[in-house]
Formats: C-alpha cells, sequence, structure tokens
C-alpha cells in the first residue's frame, strides 16, 4: 500500500464507536450574570434573582475545591510510564483481554484496544492503545466538576463519584482513549477466568471510564515494598500477560528502570505529539515506519 501514513495519523481508526442508539446528552451551566438576567425577565425581582442565584457560587467554589482535593495523591519521585514494543507485538489480543478481565469491562467499552495496519513496505504491524497519561491531558482542563485529574506521579484517574456524565473529557481525548458507561452492566464478563479474575467494581451508569494503569495495584504494591514494572503484583495486566514481552512498564523519572533505558536506548515515537499533550507511552516503531 502507497502513502501510508505515519504514527501520528492512525487516530481516527484507534477511536471506538459510540453505540449507535446511544442518546445524545448536553450539560449546559448558567453563569450567574446569565441566571440573574433570565430572572429579571421572567418579572423577578432584583433582590429574588440575585438570592436564587447565589447557589450558583457556590457550586463554583465547590468545584475550585475538587479541583485541588487530589492534589496530594501519588509520588513525585514517580512518574509512570509505557513502552510498547510494534516491532515485537503479534496481535495476540492477549493485553486486551487481561484488562477487560481485571477492569471487567464489556467488549463495546474496551480500555486498550488494537487495530492492525501495514507500513509503507506493506508490511502488517499492531498497535495497541491504552490510555496515554498525558502530562498536559485535554480531558483534565475540560473537566468542570475535577472529576478527571492528573496525579503528581503522572496518572490520570477518574473520580467515578464525582462525574455528572457530560462527556467533555470523551471529547477533549485526542486518542480516543475513554468510554461512555450508557447503561447499568448486568453482562457477565467472557475473558474471566482465562485472562484473570476482576480486582474493581464495576463503575456505574452514567459515566465516563478508561485505563489506569492498574492504578489499585501500583499503589497497593508500593504501599508493600513492590516496585511497579518488576513486581508482577504491582505492575498492570496487560504488561504482565503480554507473551512476546511487547509491554514494558516503571518509572519514567529513574534512569535505571527497563522504560527509561529503553527510551534512551532505541527511537520511540508518541502519538499525536504535536498536540502538546505529552504522553507517558512511548512506541518502537516497527521497521519502515522511521
Amino acid at each position: 500500500m502507497n502513502n501510508k501514513p505515519g504514527m501520528s495519523d492512525i487516530q481516527d481508526a484507534l477511536t471506538p464507536k459510540e453505540p449507535e442508539s446511544a442518546p445524545e446528552s448536553r450539560t449546559e451551566l448558567l453563569s450567574r450574570r446569565e441566571f440573574v438576567t433570565l430572572m429579571i425577565g421572567a418579572g423577578a425581582s432584583m433582590v429574588l434573582a440575585a438570592t436564587l442565584a447565589e447557589p450558583l457560587n457556590t457550586f463554583a467554589k465547590d468545584i475550585l475545591q475538587n479541583r485541588t482535593t487530589h492534589a496530594d495523591e501519588g509520588d513525585a519521585r514517580h512518574h509512570w510510564g509505557m513502552v510498547i514494543d510494534l516491532s515485537k507485538c503479534i496481535g495476540c489480543d492477549y493485553c486486551v483481554f487481561a484488562c477487560q478481565a481485571t477492569n471487567d469491562t464489556a467488549d463495546e467499552m474496551r480500555w486498550n484496544i488494537r487495530i492492525s495496519d501495514e507500513t509503507p513496505l506493506g508490511d502488517t504491524f499492531f498497535v495497541t492503545r491504552p490510555c496515554l497519561h498525558c502530562k498536559h491531558a485535554p480531558c483534565v482542563q475540560v473537566c468542570p466538576v475535577g472529576a478527571t485529574y492528573s496525579r503528581a506521579d503522572g496518572l490520570v484517574v477518574m473520580d467515578y463519584a464525582k462525574c455528572i456524565g457530560c462527556r467533555y473529557c470523551q471529547t477533549a481525548c485526542p486518542y480516543g482513549a475513554r468510554q461512555f458507561n450508557w447503561r447499568e452492566r448486568t453482562d457477565v464478563n467472557t475473558h474471566t477466568p482465562d485472562f484473570g479474575t476482576p480486582e474493581v467494581p464495576r463503575r456505574p451508569r452514567g459515566v465516563v471510564e478508561k485505563c489506569t494503569f492498574c492504578i489499585h495495584r501500583i499503589d497497593a504494591g508500593l504501599a508493600n515494598g513492590l516496585m511497579p514494572g518488576v513486581d508482577p503484583e504491582a505492575t498492570p495486566a496487560c504488561v504482565n500477560i503480554c507473551p512476546v514481552t511487547a509491554r514494558h512498564f516503571g518509572n519514567l523519572n529513574d534512569p535505571t528502570s527497563s522504560v527509561a533505558k529503553i527510551i534512551s536506548a532505541q527511537p520511540t515515537l508518541r502519538l499525536r505529539e504535536d498536540l502538546g499533550t505529552d504522553p507517558s507511552v512511548y512506541y518502537i516503531p516497527p521497521k519502515g515506519i522511521i
């Protein structure tokens, strides 16, 4: 196939499609000035309008508070990242299925996906895409309630209890890495127990969910003296299960970690670096890409 795009041009194929029956949703928040104007136009007095609008001030203050609530989470000495070697990946989907089993996701809401592509020379290669845990994450910037936030260790996290389902984060993500939960889950996870067992609760209807780098393993492992990327119990399930060692995980801030050594020694790419998102997932390209 001629004129094949490079790694920065495969985003459309990586973006999962929403269910056709999914209803359109829209959430808007009036400013205090707009609310007061509407109340006066409806015949309310200025005093009544200002009184009714006061909860909006309180809500705005709550939003600002929510954005700082998680500021002390994670250890800045760590910056968790992943390296995916596309020259080794065989497209077996083991990482996809292990993620589904461990995080109990549905087939149509996979947090980790795989696509096939070809090099300019016509050689097939496989690309898998988890959440990229961007340093400058657009999803964090647009969330109106602080439900999605960045930790000091580089992880981009969802607080499902705060999520209002506005889907702004899903729209802002240039990688298609977020899924909206349209309905209460009653399905049976077909990838258990062959690829693992659920280690986290199912998310409720009406929230956006995504890959967490198996944050529950990272935090529990560190608390018990284990090192993510070294000790399997503290390492993402997708990394542990790869039969060809195409996935590596660790602390990007530690020059002795496997991920830091790979990045310093081999050519790597990151998806859509032109956007300035600074992803924490690096790809070793297959032959013929660069």
